[in-house]
C-alpha cells in the first residue's frame, strides 16, 4: 500500500527570446508546474502538470492542487498507482464538471500519477520503463518539435547539431506560404531525414484538403491535428479518405472512452496522448497498449519541462512499438536543465536514464530564478 503524507508543488515561468507561435496562439514565456510527493516511509516521486494554456494556467494548477485535490490524497492508502488514478478521477469528476474545468483537474491528476509511478519505480530500484516492461529498450527514436515553419531555417540546423534527423513543422498560418515552405524544406532534406506537419486544429475540412492537395508528392510522415478535435466524425472520415499521408492526433482527447473511440474509428494512424495533460502514466500506458493492439502507432505528445519529458521517454520505451518521442527544440531551461549536457539525443535517438524511476533527483538550482509560486501540503 502507498500512503502519501506530503505534496509539494511549484509554478515556474521562463522568459523566451522568441515567442513560440502556434496556429491558435502565442506563448510569450514558458510555464511549468512540477510536483513532488512523499510517502510515510520517506520514499518520493516527481511529476509534472500540463500548464501551457491559458496564460495564467501554471499558478492556477498549483492552487487547484492545493485547495481542491490534496485533501483527497493525503493520508489515504492506495494499492497501486492505477488504483490511485481511478479513485481520484472518480472523486473529482463532479467537481470538474461543476466548474467547467475538466482539463485542469485531469492535468493535476496526471501530474500526481506520474509522481506516484516514479515513487513506485524508485522503491523497486528500477527505471520506470523497466517497471512497465522488463525488456524495455534503453533508447527510443526521437523527433524535433516546436518548429514554426517560418522559423525552420533557423531551428532545423540547430536541431541537426543536437542529433535530430526527424522534424515536425508547425503550419496553419498562411496556406500558400506553408505549402511552399513544405516543398522547399523537403527538397533540402538529407537522405535519412523526414518531416511531419502539425496544424494545431487550424483548418476546416476544405482547408485541410487544400493543404493535402498542395503538398501532393511530399512524403510527409504524418499530418497532426488538421481539424479541431470536436469536428464531426464524418469530416474526419472524409479527410482520411482524401489523405495520402497518415493522420495523427490525441493531445486534446480526454478520457479512456475518447481514446477508445478514436482508435476504433480508424481515422488516426498515430495516437498522441500527453502524459502531463491527461492520464499520467496510468492512462497513457493503457492508451498506448490499445493503440498498438489495433495496429496504430503511439507517439507521446509533449511540450513542457524536463520531468514530463523524461516521463514521455520512459513510457514510450516501456510500451514498445515503433513510436517516436517528441522533443521540443525551442530554448527552454525548464526542460534542458534537467539533463546534464543537454537533452540526450544522438543519431536521432533519445537515451533514457539509467537511474531509478524517471532518473530525476530534484529541481536544478538554476531554475529557482523562474519560480513564481510554491505550495506545501501535509
Amino acid at each position: 500500500m502507498i500512503e502519501i503524507t506530503r505534496i509539494q508543488a511549484w509554478a515556474f515561468r521562463s522568459p523566451t527570446k522568441k515567442p513560440v507561435a502556434t496556429s491558435f496562439g502565442v506563448m510569450h514565456d514558458r510555464p511549468a508546474v512540477l510536483v513532488r510527493i512523499e510517502d510515510r516511509d520517506g520514499a518520493f516521486g516527481w511529476g509534472e502538470v500540463w500548464a501551457n494554456w491559458p496564460a495564467a494556467g501554471a499558478e492556477h494548477r498549483v492552487r487547484l492542487l492545493e485547495m481542491d485535490v490534496a485533501h483527497l490524497v493525503l493520508g489515504v492508502s492506495f494499492a497501486s498507482p492505477t488504483d490511485f488514478f481511478q479513485k481520484l478521477d472518480a472523486q473529482t469528476r463532479i467537481r470538474a464538471v461543476q466548474c467547467g474545468e475538466v482539463g485542469p483537474f485531469a492535468q493535476v491528476i496526471a501530474g500526481l500519477d506520474i509522481a506516484l509511478w516514479d515513487l513506485a519505480a524508485r522503491r523497486e530500484g528500477l527505471p520506470l520503463r523497466r517497471l512497465i516492461g522488463k525488456d524495455a529498450a534503453d533508447s527510443v527514436p526521437a523527433y524535433a518539435s516546436g518548429i514554426q515553419i517560418s522559423a525552420a531555417q533557423d531551428l532545423m540546423p540547430r536541431a541537426r547539431v543536437e542529433g535530430h534527423q526527424r522534424f515536425k513543422l508547425k503550419v496553419g498560418f498562411d496556406m500558400d506560404a506553408d505549402i511552399a515552405a513544405v516543398h522547399r524544406i523537403q527538397v533540402d532534406l538529407a537522405q535519412n531525414e523526414l518531416i511531419a506537419c502539425d496544424a494545431n486544429q487550424a483548418w476546416s475540412l476544405q482547408q485541410a484538403k487544400d493543404f493535402l492537395s498542395g503538398i501532393a508528392g511530399v512524403p510527409l510522415h504524418w499530418l497532426e491535428e488538421p481539424l479541431p478535435v470536436y469536428s464531426d466524425a464524418a469530416d474526419w472520415r472524409s479527410l482520411a479518405d482524401h489523405a495520402t499521408v497518415p493522420l495523427a492526433g490525441g493531445e486534446n482527447i480526454i478520457g479512456r472512452a475518447g481514446f477508445d473511440g478514436a482508435i476504433k474509428a480508424g481515422v488516426l494512424s498515430v495516437i498522441q496522448p500527453d502524459v502531463a495533460k491527461w492520464g499520467g502514466v496510468t492512462g497513457n500506458l493503457a492508451v498506448a497498449r490499445n493503440a498498438l493492439a489495433n495496429s496504430r502507432r503511439y507517439f507521446p505528445h509533449f511540450l513542457g519541462a524536463g520531468i514530463g519529458m523524461a516521463a514521455s521517454a520512459e513510457l514510450l520505451a516501456g510500451a514498445g512499438g515503433d513510436g517516436l518521442l517528441e522533443v521540443d527544440v525551442n530554448e527552454n531551461p525548464l526542460r534542458s536543465m534537467f539533463f546534464e549536457g543537454g537533452e540526450p539525443v544522438s543519431g536521432g535517438m533519445w537515451r533514457c536514464s539509467d537511474g531509478p524511476g524517471l532518473g530525476i533527483r530534484g529541481i536544478p538550482e538554476g531554475l529557482a530564478q523562474f519560480e513564481t509560486l510554491c505550495a506545501e501540503m501535509r
